[in-house]
């Protein structure tokens, strides 16, 4: 039998580790995914989030190393999405006169997902006593979804903070100081960019929200997915207020593009050439090689984007037409009007590609100080130094204004 995790006396988490997944919702999930679920033993047995449907047996399991499931007298349903409340049925069947508590717009979601198992909608202020432990509630809605809210245990000092402040992290161990802390800031930035990047203002309020409840008031964040945070909440804290959140901006440039026969990639290097001459971290990302998600963790603070594809079909190529489709959904054109776009490519019949690159650029919200770089055909070496020197004359102009 798998066994529970001791997260503090009387608090253990319960829910799933999946190793071998690369891939949620899109983006590459190369360390694997956990569906974490916290069992809190009180007056009331109370279940905070559950797992995804094809953990029943590991979460189940884990419940049952504590406690049988049927004494549970409280599930608290953080967020209706299904990897998150996919064995509330499950509990539902096993402790009928459970008790589940969420959010008015949660209500409605879980009644679709699941009919209607009995549910009690709780609001920003509300609090849950369940013995010597008093749950308060916080709505965070569209961090990711309408239905979000995070639930603070008053006593123990733990904030159940859903979404929030998660990575797609498997790991043996739990907790931020067993585990590499740079591998686990890395997966928490990466799974900010690919998750929760289009709501950054409500991700902001949220994040506010956390830290009026004063300095003293959590010692741990214990998220949905990922490892929990004992040693670095200060952080994760700092580095959501201060990165993630803040819309702030870097020297610093991604280059996605693909390219046919290496025509469009000269004019890559050429580009990523002008921005190192300036001193800008530039990073080059031919889109055969580096996956979206990864160019949307490089995408989320640089300041210069540039994009390129040949004309294939009167249009672009399709991974940098993916890349586009991707890049529009994470980042609403309202949070790009401080970025620098740049359409490059080339081609043989017509400019296509490069053409419709800058139009999409232009329609998301970029800055395109410069006209789309394409050559027809072959770039010449003296073209190529046109455009590093173009490139360098746009950063120049940047730091001037």
């Amino acid at each position: 039998m798998l066994s529970a995790v001791k997260v503090l006396p009387d608090v253990y988490w319960v829910g799933g580790v999946d190793w071998n997944a690369r891939e949620f919702h899109g983006y590459t999930t190369e360390d694997g995914i956990t569906y974490n679920a916290y069992l809190i033993l009180d007056e009331k047995v109370t279940l905070v989030d559950t797992a995804k449907i094809t953990f029943k047996d590991e979460f189940l399991q884990r419940i049952a190393s504590v406690i049988d499931p049927s004494k549970i007298d409280v599930v608290i349903c953080n967020h209706v999405e299904m990897d998150h409340s996919g064995n509330i049925p499950t509990i539902k069947e096993l402790a009928p006169s459970a008790q589940v508590y969420c959010t008015p717009q949660a209500v409605k979601e879980l009644t679709a997902h699941y009919g209607d198992l009995g549910y009690t909608p709780v609001k920003t202020g509300d609090t849950l006593s369940i013995g010597r432990r008093t749950l308060s509630f916080v709505q965070t809605p569209m961090v990711h979804w309408p239905d979000n809210m995070v639930t603070l245990d008053v006593e123990d000092k733990i904030l159940f903070s859903n979404d929030a402040f998660g990575q797609h992290f498997a790991s043996s161990a739990r907790f931020d100081d067993e585990n590499d802390i740079h591998e686990v800031m890395k997966q928490a930035r990466k799974y900010y960019a690919n998750i929760v990047q289009p709501y950054r203002m409500q991700a902001a309020n949220a994040v506010k929200a956390v830290r009026s409840l004063g300095p003293d008031a959590i010692d741990l964040i214990a998220p949905a997915h990922g490892i929990i945070w004992r040693s670095y909440v200060k952080d994760i804290l700092d580095a959501y207020e201060n990165v993630f959140v803040s819309g702030k901006l870097e020297d610093k440039a991604l280059i996605a593009y693909d390219s046919m026969w290496g025509s469009t990639d000269k004019i890559a290097h050429a580009i990523c050439d002008g921005f190192l001459a300036e001193g800008v971290s530039a990073h080059l990302m031919d889109l055969k090689a580096n996956h979206l998600s990864d160019a949307m963790d490089v995408f989320l603070d640089s300041r210069y984007v540039a994009v390129g594809s040949p004309t294939l079909n009167s249009n672009m190529m399709p991974l940098t037409s993916s890349f586009l489709t991707y890049m529009r959904g994470l980042s609403p054109k309202q949070n790009n009007g401080d970025r620098i776009g740049f359409a490059f490519g080339s081609y043989g019949w017509a400019p296509l590609g490069p053409k419709n690159i800058q139009a999409e650029l232009e329609a998301d919200g970029f800055q395109t100080p410069e006209a789309p770089f394409m050559f027809n055909w072959i770039p010449t070496q003296e073209y190529l130094d046109q455009v590093r020197e173009k490139v360098r004359a746009v950063v120049r102009a940047q730091r001037e204004a």
